[in-house]
């Protein structure tokens, strides 16, 4: 048994390592002395140590895949793509923590804490090859976000956001689990493998009851990545939470849902029966609306916080569009999507973190005349966007052309007219905030003190990548494509 156990240990390293530096991170939390600046060797070493989970997670991604902890975990390359992106989002978000005045000095060390653990709970959500891993996995990572979204305690919008978020999850999580209850009740067990032969099994009046379990259970995923109808609670939380945390939630907690939808998708709905048909049908319908709420809603914003977390359900929308196909293409264009989305993400919050701690603000205003300021940055800032909303020849082209090929060669024609319309949208709110970085004359010559020359070198690099996928995709696509879903 110990035997089996180390074995199985053996393929769990990364999530070990990330527990560890869970664990050490609250050890030295607890005995940090100010004065000797011991707060900047927390930061090193959280984000050495995420820098060295990737070793183990390259490795897995070219290992066969394993099912482990008695068929409780699933280790293949799909789960082991998304964390590696994931890892990659957390230590961008610990880094921007570091130097951003929208956290707390006192509390900045805690945000690393708190990031590792939902970083461990989207690990586990990615892999997760059961129903209770699964529960366990969203509950792991929500329940820290709760405390993330009100870490600006002296700040009633915060302390807002902090309240819906767990309100909301609180809600969301007691009927996706009243969900998975029916599911065991008619099938007699939580295992994917084992729910599948019985699922094909059902018809009449036993089907109908557990699409509608599926529907409660989908309340708890369709909440993470914040689509539609369970996005309420995203434009509140992304404004009343610090920058840092706002970039963070943008990316993990999205992805590791993200994850966990395509995971059940597949295993569940990759056939031709009515219960995949309903499921399909309902996915296009959540989609659209996804899309369009959020593209439509987030012309009106002045906050750009508010207009990212608006734009952020648009692109999940899309995201959304990969899962509908049911096969490998679309999941290798939903990874491509994230690698993507996660760069371009990063740099977004990034320039809008060093704006909002030289202005106090999030106001679209604030980027007013920023090329005549920081040409770098403006030239940056306005060619991802340019990538966000889908122009070429940058990498968000490719992401969202890779999605459009899987559902037109699926003829889903439709849905293909309402994202392409979405996309139109999109680049109408995205190329007015760069016109406010172009056009507009700025209010002042003051420096923006945030852009030192490490900070403006870490957005240049991470711009290299959106840049790079757009012009040479397909070898991050041949990648992508080997990162498969292993089902058994």
């Amino acid at each position: 048994m110990i035997q089996q156990l180390l074995g199985f240990l053996s393929f769990y390293i990364p999530e070990v390592m990330c527990i560890v530096l869970m664990t050490t991170l609250l050890v030295a939390e607890a005995s940090v002395k100010e004065e000797h600046g011991s707060r900047d060797k927390i930061y090193t070493y959280a984000l050495v140590v995420l820098g060295l989970t990737l070793i183990p997670l390259l490795q897995n991604l070219g290992k066969a895949p394993v099912i482990i902890f008695h068929n409780a975990i699933t280790i293949d390359p799909f789960s082991t793509m998304i964390k590696i992106i994931m890892v990659l989002g957390t230590m961008g978000s610990i880094y921007l923590s570091r130097s951003s005045k929208d956290i707390y000095t006192n509390l900045k060390s805690e945000f690393s804490i708190m990031a590792v653990g939902v970083l461990i709970g989207g690990m586990l959500l990615a892999s997760s090859n059961n129903m209770l891993t699964l529960y366990l996995g969203i509950e792991t990572l929500s329940i820290l976000s709760y405390v993330m979204s009100s870490f600006k305690r002296d700040d009633a919008t915060s302390t807002e956001a902090g309240i819906k978020y767990a309100l909301y999850g609180g809600l969301t999580a007691g009927v996706m689990l009243y969900g998975i209850s029916h599911l065991y009740g008619m099938l007699g067990t939580i295992q994917f493998v084992e729910m599948i032969p019985k699922l094909a099994a059902l018809q009449g009046g036993d089907l109908a009851i557990v699409m509608v379990s599926f529907l409660l259970f989908f309340a708890g995923i369709g909440y993470k990545v914040s689509c539609f109808p369970f996005h309420m609670w995203s434009p509140d939380v992304y404004q009343g939470a610090p920058i840092p945390v706002t970039s963070f939630f943008s990316i993990v907690p999205k992805l590791g849902g993200l994850a966990a939808l395509v995971r059940v998708s597949m295993i569940f709905f990759a056939n031709e029966s009515l219960l995949s048909v309903s499921w399909i049908g309902l996915m296009l319908v959540i989609s659209a609306m996804t899309m369009t709420v959020g593209n439509v809603t987030a012309i009106g914003q002045t906050s750009v916080k508010r207009l990212l977390a608006f734009s952020s359900i648009g692109h999940i929308g899309m995201m959304i569009l990969g899962v509908v196909v049911l096969n490998d293409v679309g999941v290798r264009a939903i990874l491509f999507y994230g690698v993507v989305y996660m760069f371009m993400t990063l740099i977004v919050f990034y320039i809008t973190s060093h704006l909002s701690d030289m202005y106090g603000t999030d106001s679209q205003d604030v980027f007013r005349g920023l090329i005549y300021k920081h040409p770098l940055m403006a030239v940056i800032m306005v060619s991802v966007l340019f990538s966000l909303a889908g122009m070429p020849p940058f990498s968000g082209f490719i992401a969202k052309f890779n999605i459009f090929s899987v559902i037109i060669e699926k003829k889903y024609y439709g849905i293909a007219i309402v994202a392409g319309i979405n996309s139109v949208i999109s680049l109408y709110y995205y190329m007015k905030l760069a016109k406010i970085m172009v056009f507009g004359q700025p209010d002042g010559e003051e420096k923006i003190s945030g852009f030192t020359t490490a900070n403006q070198a870490i957005i240049l690099a991470l711009f290299i990548p959106v840049v790079f996928l757009g012009v040479f995709w397909d070898k991050m696509m041949t990648i992508a494509g080997d990162a498969t879903i292993f089902i058994k």
